[in-house]
């Protein structure tokens, strides 16, 4: 990494290093916390971080001095005391759960707190989210959880209530497109990847990537059929969203992407100045603004977030796609 995790995360997220180290200084270590923010905001760099600080042998100041053993092993993913769990596949599963506690409430660990993060909490299956809800009504010893997740909304309230949350705000987005737009990127392809990333890094992997561009051009392709004919809807799925449909990311990426246009129809209806997704198709957008009601608007944007939960539960991805688009042609013929 460019930059350890003290000194990434006192400049992408102040506050939040802040109050990591109130608490380290204060000694109101929780036992378990749930980091949420959108997507590229540092919380996993922020997880390391305080775990580097509540396990290093010299902390100056309530900062870790990132020059000692457990430092270093921290920082190069070497410490025993921590482990990490990550969705295998689209969910944590139960046996994933399993074998961390199993493991968190071993003798033999090295002196000091166990750590472990798990990222993107809000894919535990309901068995997996069960054996880690008993773990957390019933902390055995010096073990501190980190949940990092971007979907807070969809985590069980019984382990909400049991965490305590920390909040990431993303950067500016004015901040990033600009950044972008300076590296060479269009401000309309800047304007859409600042939509999925607040990661500055990765919304520039994405607007090199072919594939991400091309998959931009088919949603606006498909809002174009979509409001012309249910039939060119259906058709244009069968053409052109082929290559998109085999992954189950690029049909989430196309999903989120579909969103977003809609989102800008609705902020140009009710006359928001907000910066739009698709800036370079203000005109579309304001046209479909005001030939769609707000009514229509809103069942096409649930009809969307519904098709994010069916791809998640392994619906076949052609048969969603068009299922949705038969949604929101329906919505749209509704006066």
């Amino acid at each position: 990494m460019d930059q350890q995790p003290a000194q990434r995360l006192q400049t992408e997220q102040p506050r939040i290093a802040a109050t990591l180290r109130a608490a380290f200084r204060n000694n109101r270590i929780a036992h378990a916390y749930i980091f949420d923010g959108e997507t590229g905001v540092g919380k996993k760099n922020a997880a390391l971080y305080f775990a580097q600080l509540l396990l290093c042998e010299n902390p100056v100041e309530n900062v870790p001095c990132e020059t000692c053993r457990a430092c270093k092993r921290v920082e190069s993913g070497n410490h025993p005391n921590i482990l990490i769990v990550e969705p295998d596949g689209q969910d944590i599963k139960k046996d994933q759960m399993t074998q961390l506690l199993n493991v968190m409430t071993k003798k033999g660990y090295e002196s000091g707190r166990r750590i472990y993060i798990i990222e993107q909490a809000h894919r535990l299956n309901t068995a997996a989210a069960n054996a880690l809800l008993k773990f957390l009504e019933e902390p055995d010893g010096d073990i501190t959880a980190i949940l990092l997740t971007d979907a807070y909304h969809m985590m069980l309230p019984t382990i909400q209530s049991r965490c305590q949350r920390i909040s990431f705000l993303p950067p500016q987005r004015e901040q990033i497109i600009q950044m972008l737009t300076e590296e060479g990127i269009s401000p309309s392809l800047a304007a859409t990847v600042t939509c999925l990333t607040a990661d500055r890094s990765r919304a520039a992997e994405l607007a090199a990537d072919e594939q991400f561009v091309n998959l931009r051009k088919t949603v606006v392709k498909l809002v174009q059929a979509i409001d012309l004919h249910v039939t060119d809807a259906l058709m244009l799925i069968q053409t052109e969203w082929g290559p998109f449909l085999k992954e189950k990311d690029d049909t989430e990426t196309g999903l989120d992407l579909l969103l977003y246009m809609y989102r800008d129809i609705v902020a140009k209806k009710a006359g928001l100045t907000a910066i739009a997704a698709y800036p370079d198709l203000e005109e579309f957008t304001a046209g479909l603004a005001m030939k769609l009601t707000y009514e229509q608007l809103a069942a096409n944007l649930e009809a969307i977030l519904q098709a994010k939960k069916q791809l998640h539960r392994n619906m076949h991805r052609t048969l969603l796609l068009e299922q949705l688009v038969l949604s929101m042609q329906e919505g749209l013929s509704v006066v």
